[in-house]
């Protein structure tokens, strides 16, 4: 890839080769260091994988993708978690503080304006005055203070720059921890469906296993069946039930991970529906990859960048003179009726030019590390976009794999239920054991959750193929100028 800096100059002479003149040359200068150039990377034109069905889907990703899955409270979830979650607070403040280091740097480059009071009473000792003159002594003060750095060589600006893309970043950061939020409340929500339709069918089944339990005892009472069989249906009732009270804690323990991202104290979700009933969001279809540039890990890499670029310049303008002028005006007095009289007016201007002579390469090794953070921003810039494509292919690949497996556990679970059907007639009719019809309702039962696991799983791999491309959840902030 090209660079966008000439590292063979060396960084004493790195100016711009315009510089203003006469009193434009003093306002302004010539500002240090490299402007900053996006970096040109070679990246894929498509992905890996790629949606079956893209030619009826949408090109692109919308807002709030989430409500076509038409469950209301899930709507509610995901907006209560974005006012609430304390860790987007926390990003949320972060913003505000770092907007602060920003107005706190672009002030450097206004004169800065005070003042001075004061008032002295003293008595100096007779030993060492002349009797003549009066040991007692007053001074009164009121003074207004000014000082303004002229950034001669872009110091202040490139501080500036600095300050405004690490203000930016932080944007970018917030978004992305509104993204992971976001997306995280949505796959809780699914999971707990998930659990909940796990639990119906485990009921359902030890129901089911119940009334058999029950059939057996009366046949055993009356000798149509073995001590043995009645072990088994048994055994296998108990079993399943078993299995019951572990789902209705993993349903708390996700209710309670659910309630802390919402910012609540743990307790129940309310939900009102099922996996059936939820429907599937559309995949977007004809992925460009210029969609990615919406991902905040990229924007806030990027920041970063412009940042890191930045900061070379002000290291280099610790080559050249800092010029500060300064100047006092007011009124000295040694009585307050004359303070602000006209003979009691005061005033002094100072400017001052501070350069470096010899600083040990202290200032060789500043620009050496500004630009060695400025290598690795580029390196974590080009590995942000390395990991948005990988993690949108693999994204990609599970919604693909994740439908497929969800068809096969559905063929299956059809061909069980018909095995349990002819197994049960086999059995009442004298031509099997019931072992056969206990091993086709546990086929079946274990398909029957594989199956609510793999309709669990394409709802959540399409959760992580839009927090992949960046999710779209909330617009992009508007930026500080």
């Amino acid at each position: 890839m090209q660079r966008y800096w000439n590292s063979s100059v060396p960084a004493a002479r790195r100016i711009r080769a315009t510089c203003a003149s006469g009193f434009l040359f003093i306002t302004s200068g010539c500002v240090q260091g490299p402007n900053y150039t996006r970096p040109a990377i070679e990246i894929p034109s498509t992905y890996r994988f790629s949606a079956q069905n893209a030619a009826q889907q949408p090109a692109a990703a919308s807002g709030a993708w989430w409500r076509a899955m038409g469950d209301p409270r899930l709507d509610a979830l995901v907006a209560e978690a974005l006012s609430n979650n304390r860790d987007l607070k926390v990003a949320t403040a972060r913003v505000a503080e770092f907007g602060a280091i920003l107005e706190g740097t672009k002030a450097q480059a206004f004169p800065q304006l005070g003042y001075d009071l004061n008032a002295n009473r003293s008595r100096a000792s007779e030993e060492i005055i002349p009797a003549f003159l009066n040991p007692l002594s007053s001074r009164l003060n009121a003074l207004l203070t000014a000082s303004w750095e002229i950034d001669l060589w872009g110091r202040i600006r490139r501080e500036t720059e600095a300050a405004r893309a690490n203000l930016f970043a932080t944007e970018e950061a917030r978004r992305g921890v509104a993204l992971t939020v976001s997306s995280s409340v949505i796959s809780s929500y699914i999971t707990l469906l998930d659990l909940d339709e796990r639990l119906r069918i485990t009921e359902a089944t030890v129901e089911g296993r119940r009334e058999w339990v029950d059939l057996f005892r009366a046949r055993l009472r009356h000798g149509y069946i073995s001590d043995l069989e009645m072990a088994q249906a048994q055994a296998e009732y108990e079993a399943t039930a078993a299995a019951i009270p572990s789902l209705k804690q993993s349903i708390a323990t996700q209710e309670d991970a659910l309630c802390v991202l919402l910012g609540r104290n743990p307790g129940a979700i309310v939900r009102d529906r099922t996996l059936a009933t939820l429907r599937l969001p559309s995949v977007p279809g004809g992925l460009p990859s210029e969609l990615l540039a919406q991902r905040p890990d990229i924007l806030q890499a990027e920041q970063q960048l412009v940042a890191s670029n930045a900061l070379i310049g002000v290291a280099r303008a610790l080559y050249f003179p800092r010029i500060t002028l300064t100047g006092i005006a007011g009124f000295a007095s040694t009585a307050l009726k004359s303070l602000f009289s006209g003979p009691a007016h005061t005033w002094s201007f100072t400017g001052d030019v501070a350069g470096p002579i010899f600083t040990g390469g202290g200032i060789v090794a500043a620009n050496r590390q500004a630009e060695a953070r400025r290598d690795q921003a580029l390196a974590l810039y080009e590995q942000a976009i390395q990991n948005a494509f990988r993690d949108v292919d693999d994204s990609l690949s599970d919604v693909q794999n994740s439908h497929e497996s969800q068809l096969s556990f559905d063929r299956e679970v059809q061909s069980l239920q018909e095995g349990v059907r002819l197994a049960t007639i086999r059995y009442d009719n004298g031509y099997s054991d019931y072992l056969t019809v206990l091993d086709t309702e546990r086929g079946l039962y274990n398909a029957q959750l594989s199956l609510t696991q793999a309709q669990g799983d394409r709802y959540r791999a399409i959760v992580a193929l839009y927090r992949a491309l960046g999710g779209d959840w909330l617009q992009a902030p508007a930026r500080v100028q």
